[in-house]
């Protein structure tokens, strides 16, 4: 059929002759019919026909408008993803979730601020602007103002407007001002807990702590609109924190560090670096010889290998004579000793005849076995220890008392850990739950754990560390001092003092249980050894802790409270050895 060919009503067909579908033949007709209803309202001489064809034609072009407006919007509405948690909402949105601690509290979110731009072509008194705009936002330079309205392209004058700041800058009507969304990540709490949660850059990436460590995770979380959740319980965080500080302060101290974790799982509950403003945290970036805390770890060696027993018998009735080096304990007894004694008392030649007996191999398979001779698993990264080149009687001496190894705060927390669960190795995490990944492996026997949380039990009570004691919450532990080397020598006047803790220390060795590190740097006051600076502040954040932890209070057997005064035994006894 050709183009002139008649059809339905002897029409020919419109637009050339072009075939239509039958879905579009009624629209190809319809615009026939009014591009040539013009020209017969001419040709019949119907001016009035002529005009209602163009009002009809106005009005079906704007509802035509209106109808692809209103659909366009019902499609953003209804059709467009919604954004949840860390979802994005824009284009210059940051898809990372909220960071939220063990108990659903936020730590960090993401809100939207704004970028101020500002083409100055578009802009009709550039002076007159550059003040109005100045006095709405006085944090802007007038200079970067001037450089911007002087320029010739658009530019970005400042990031991160509030909504706020935005509607000031808004309000001036002024042309050729421009925002643009933006999200920034925010910490609510300000400085508590940066050392764990840590920042982002601008573009939403992790750069430190669990926002690096997670980082992949998180943006992932935030993708699916839900929350990421770590160990941290801001509770405990929080009293850490107050506590730490007021013991950094009370010893008018360089630095302290505080680890709190879980025993069974490695869950990190609080974890402090002090001073907070301090951008390295001391838990994982720091080294210390921490003294005889040490001896803890020589004892459960010796107790282990079936070397020594509680009522083994140690002479400390004189100093200990290493080729040319004497070894004296701090406050000398001068009598032989039990394994017991050596430990309550903190004796430096006590351990030291242990760690030579043992020798070497076992020192060193032991000292490995704890996690002191490599760096700590974590998710932060942290410093490699420094340990000893060669195992010499007078090293292992040395060792044996917290001398010639440095280790992180976050190593000496986790090897505590394994003395008091039963005797398994667990990585400390900030994760939820613990690492679902990770296989705890055996290092002790759990007999030789209960042994030392009788042992440490009973240094509270009557050893040591009798400050560190919290009414009927049954806390343990072990002392360490030691002083600091400054130019290759070791310097009286520059001290570490740490207490590591566990409570409650009774119990089968799968109970639950709480390990609390302190370690005060270079404290000022006198005296500076752990069992003052440093067990002190153990006591008060395990009494302040235990109610979050529903750890009951109740007398032991070994019971040193009277009312709410503490009756050490006697004074904390320990040195240095040198």
């Amino acid at each position: 059929m050709s183009a002139h060919d008649p059809i339905a009503g002897g029409r020919s067909l419109p637009y050339g002759g072009r075939r239509y579908m039958p879905s579009w033949r009624w629209l190809a007709e319809a615009m026939w019919w009014v591009e040539h209803s013009f020209g017969r309202a001419h040709a019949d001489a119907r001016p009035e026909e002529d005009t209602r064809v163009r009002i009809f034609v106005i009005l079906s072009l704007f509802s035509a408008v209106f109808v692809l407006l209103a659909v366009g919007a019902a499609h953003a509405a209804l059709l467009t993803a919604r954004g949840g948690v860390g979802s994005a909402v824009h284009p210059n949105a940051v898809v990372r979730a909220d960071m939220v601690d063990r108990n659903g509290a936020l730590l960090a979110t993401n809100i939207t601020h704004y970028g101020l731009y500002i083409d100055p072509s578009e802009v009709w008194d550039r002076k007159a602007a550059a003040e109005q705009i100045k006095r709405a936002l006085p944090r802007v330079s007038m200079a970067k103002l001037n450089r911007v309205l002087n320029g010739d392209r658009r530019l970005l004058v400042i990031n991160r407007l509030t909504p706020q700041e935005k509607v000031a800058v808004h309000g001036l009507a002024l042309g050729g001002v421009a925002f643009e969304p933006e999200d920034v990540r925010v910490y609510p709490l300000g400085q508590s807990a940066r050392h764990v949660v840590g920042n982002v850059d601008t573009g939403g990436v992790g750069l430190s702590a669990a926002e690096r460590a997670f980082n992949d995770e998180i943006r992932a979380a935030g993708a699916r609109g839900e929350t990421f959740q770590v160990s941290i319980d801001l509770r405990i965080q929080g009293i850490l924190e107050n506590e730490l500080a007021a013991a950094a302060a009370g010893t008018q101290a360089r630095g302290a560090v505080g680890i709190i974790t879980d025993v069974q799982t490695g869950e990190v509950l609080g974890m402090a670096s002090w001073p907070g403003a301090n951008s390295r945290n001391l838990a994982t970036a720091a080294t210390y010889e921490m003294g005889s805390v040490f001896k803890t770890f020589t004892v459960a060696a010796a107790i282990d290998t079936g070397r020594a027993d509680m009522n083994t018998l140690l002479d400390a009735s004189e100093a200990l004579q290493i080729g040319n080096r004497r070894i004296t304990d701090f406050h000398a007894t001068n009598k032989v000793l039990t394994l017991e004694e050596v430990y309550l008392h903190s004796s430096n030649i006590g351990t030291s005849r242990l760690s030579t007996e043992m020798g070497p191999r076992v020192m060193r398979d032991y000292f490995e076995r704890f996690g002191l001779l490599s760096r700590a698993p974590f998710e932060i990264a942290s410093e490699m220890p420094i340990s000893p080149r060669e195992w010499s009687d007078s090293t292992l001496a040395s060792l044996s008392f917290g001398y010639g190894i440095s280790i992180t705060p976050l190593q000496m927390a986790a090897a505590m850990q394994a003395l008091t669960n039963g005797g398994r190795y667990i990585p400390l995490t900030l994760r939820k739950g613990g690492r679902p990944d990770v296989q705890a492996r055996q290092v002790i026997s759990p007999e030789t754990s209960l042994t030392m949380l009788d042992l440490m039990r009973r240094n509270v009570v009557r050893g040591s560390g009798g400050r560190a004691e919290a009414p009927g919450l049954r806390v343990g532990g072990k002392t360490g001092s030691a002083n600091k080397s400054v130019n290759g020598h070791y310097s009286t006047a520059h001290a570490v003092g740490t207490f590591a803790a566990v409570f409650p220390a009774d119990g089968p060795v799968n109970a639950r249980r709480y390990q609390i590190l302190v370690l005060i740097d270079e404290p000022q006051t006198y005296p500076r050894t752990g069992g003052f600076v440093a067990a002190p502040a153990v006591g008060r954040i395990a009494d302040r802790i235990a109610p979050f932890l529903n750890v009951q209070r109740r007398a032991d057997a070994y019971r040193t409270a009277v009312g709410d005064k503490v009756i050490p035994a006697f004074e904390d006894q320990e040195g240095d050895g040198r």
